[in-house]
């Protein structure tokens, strides 16, 4: 995965884009996906803003919150399975309440994400086939250091 994404000319519409975030089954205060910048047939960016107050915050660790890796796994997965898989079900026709359940994953954790911190998920398509889709999967910080990287699955149900 590169710094730089090019977008292919079979980019997504803002109407493609709106009609996904409102098919994403996970919902406040449960939902880590604010904007989609970039998708296409290849891979999605997006962005998200971890509140102060997020509900997670006050146990991990109280008076130095940082955001659980649990968390930015299913930020990971809301953006490069979730939405991803949405947007690669529409491009082939299919208009279906069928949700993309998480299913495996390897990620490596680098550094941390504190309250208040501007996040970007990119996530590049490995393969979608019989209902499963795979990908290569980054979160950034707002200064562009790398969060947490892997690969991901996600699987249709």
């Amino acid at each position: 995965m590169e710094n730089e994404v090019t977008v292919s000319k079979m980019a997504a519409t803002q109407e493609e884009i709106k009609q996904i975030l409102e098919k994403i089954p996970q919902q406040k205060p449960f939902r880590f996906i604010e904007k989609i910048l970039e998708l296409d047939d290849n891979h999605i960016l997006s962005s998200y803003r971890y509140k102060k107050d997020e509900y997670f915050y006050e146990g991990h660790f109280p008076g130095n919150p940082v955001t659980p890796g649990v968390i930015m796994i299913e930020t990971m997965a809301q953006a490069g399975l979730v939405a991803l898989g949405i947007y690669l079900l529409m491009k082939e026709g299919i208009v279906s309440d069928a949700l993309m359940l998480f299913s495996d994953c390897e990620i490596e954790f680098s550094n941390m994400i504190k309250p208040e911190e501007q996040i970007t998920v990119y996530a590049e398509k490995i393969f979608f086939r019989r209902g499963k889709l795979k990908a290569k999967v980054e979160i950034r910080k707002e200064n562009g250091v790398i969060a947490a990287e892997g690969v991901m699955s996600g699987v249709l149900q």
